[in-house]
């Protein structure tokens, strides 16, 4: 079997991994299963909210690497008990979030570091799903790095909506990690990313050479999110994803929106799939509005529960500022629901041209929403029209298999440029079955040197099912679907 056919075992790391509380973890699911659907071997490597994987015992494993999971339900910024702590890893992630800071990405890099390190034979490329941390330099190992898009690109728009000094010194201080992703990122030998606007964003922000960029784009599962005419449409129902305490998001603006369409529609009605805000532009936009009767807040919900949510709008919205690619759209889309979207980021490469697969709006303007939300409520026929070719532009275009074949194309890519700069060695595929495969020492940064020192790992059996609780804070760069 010559080295372009050999199937691949591969570290698929991901240091949020909730598929029901974010985009990162949406990602993971989907692309072990198809990978492995290609006949790789993938062993998924991530930190609490554990993920949940479709395929375990089927070419998937799942790694737990405990944190402290300082962001858990129902006690979000806990203080650890004396005994849960384990190592100098443990005490950084407290301190870190004692001083306001967001630590997870440093910090599990450093335990992915240190449980690789042992384990370098076992893998033939590493695939990090956005943690961009220091323990994931030098592993000695092909390395590949998925940027959904810059999370600098959420700090400009938290810092914009922060209402006083206190806000933005609070957002400076959360985001302050950028700066270690962006020394990682320039050093990085391959970027994965998920569209043309995000691969923009990663070279301007991040400061990554362009040709070191490649753009694969992800997808919906087209089998689970697909139309049912047995579900009957709910007049007047919207509905969108989206994170309420997150302003890149907007979710504000279709609030505004909303109570602008129902003078024209008053059965017209929103429903969130994500957290009911206490507070904040949201929760006031609502109260302002008196919608506190037309928009229902959802979480915590199936699969099976979500698409058909989505079957029964007589419209989908995704109100975005900004999307690194938007999985709610592609995701609407394939069950064929008319999609109304902005043309944030990435949204158009998604969503398609205005009139054909969507109605586009620019992103911010409420009054350019509930114009186009008010023409998709008023013309069944638009919708149909609408939803049927937003499901063959998905088909088309944004499927997991897609995926899962160009992501495999890059882990072979990886695997060969290791070699180079080698001479063969560390590639995991110069041996033959049965040689033993030799892999070059890694460059250890002092910090991950000394982490080395402790693993406290443990595998799944492939019975394994969901662990741990929703995630009560979205990390940053995820997409929230019923969290």
């Amino acid at each position: 079997m010559t080295p372009q056919a050999r199937p691949l075992r591969i570290a698929l790391l991901s240091y949020k991994g909730n598929p029901f509380c974010g985009g990162q973890g949406v990602y993971v699911r989907h692309l072990s299963r198809e990978l492995a659907a290609l006949g790789h071997s993938v062993e998924v490597i991530g930190a609490q909210p554990y993920p949940v994987l479709d395929s375990l015992g089927e070419g998937v494993t799942l790694t737990e690497l405990p944190s402290l999971d300082l962001y858990r339900q129902p006690d979000p910024f806990r203080t650890p008990r004396r005994e849960e702590f384990r190592d100098w890893v443990d005490a950084l992630e407290v301190g870190t979030m004692w001083t306001g800071g967001f630590p997870e990405p440093l910090t599990f890099s450093l335990r992915a570091r240190r449980h690789l390190a042992a384990r370098r034979s076992d893998f033939d490329v590493v695939h990090d799903n956005q943690t961009l941390g220091y323990g994931l330099l030098g592993l000695g190992l092909p390395l590949v790095t998925t940027i959904h898009h810059p999370i600098t690109v959420d700090r400009r728009l938290e810092l914009a909506a922060a209402q006083d000094w206190r806000r933005r010194l609070s957002v400076r201080r959360w985001y302050a990690f950028t700066r270690m992703q962006k020394r990682v990122a320039r050093r990085l030998p391959s970027v994965l990313t998920v569209s043309g606007s995000s691969k923009a964003e990663i070279a301007e922000d991040l400061g990554v050479r362009p040709g070191r960029i490649h753009t694969v784009p992800i997808g919906a599962d087209t089998r689970l999110f697909s139309p049912d005419a047995s579900v009957p449409e709910v007049p007047g129902r919207i509905v969108t994803t989206s994170s309420a305490d997150v302003p890149l998001k907007g979710l504000v603006f279709l609030v505004e929106a909303l109570a602008k369409v129902r003078t024209q529609h008053p059965a017209a009605h929103l429903v969130v799939v994500g957290k009911r805000p206490e507070s904040g532009p949201v929760a006031e936009a609502i109260e302002d509005f008196g919608l506190a009767d037309a928009v229902d807040f959802v979480k915590g919900i199936s699969d099976a529960e979500l698409v058909d949510l989505i079957r029964s709008a007589e419209v989908a919205c995704v109100p975005s500022l900004y999307e690194g690619f938007s999985l709610p759209a592609a995701e609407a889309m394939a069950t064929g629901t008319a999609l109304v979207a902005t043309t944030g980021g990435a949204v158009p490469e998604v969503a398609g041209p205005d009139g054909e697969t969507c109605l586009a709006v620019p992103p911010g303007d409420a009054g350019a929403l509930a114009a186009a939300l008010d023409r998709a409520l008023a013309d069944p026929g638009l919708r149909r029209r609408l939803g049927a070719a937003g499901r063959t532009r998905v088909l088309d275009r944004f499927t997991w298999t897609r995926a899962a074949v160009a992501t495999a194309d890059l882990y072979r890519e990886a695997i060969a440029a290791q070699g180079a700069v080698t001479g063969g060695l560390g590639t995991g595929t110069s041996a033959g079955p049965g040689e033993p495969r030799v892999r070059p020492a890694p460059r250890p940064l002092a910090a991950a040197a000394a982490a080395a020192a402790f693993d406290t790992t443990r595998t799944s059996r492939p019975d394994a099912t969901a662990h741990g609780a929703a995630q009560i804070v979205n990390a940053p760069g995820t997409e929230s679907r019923s969290c």
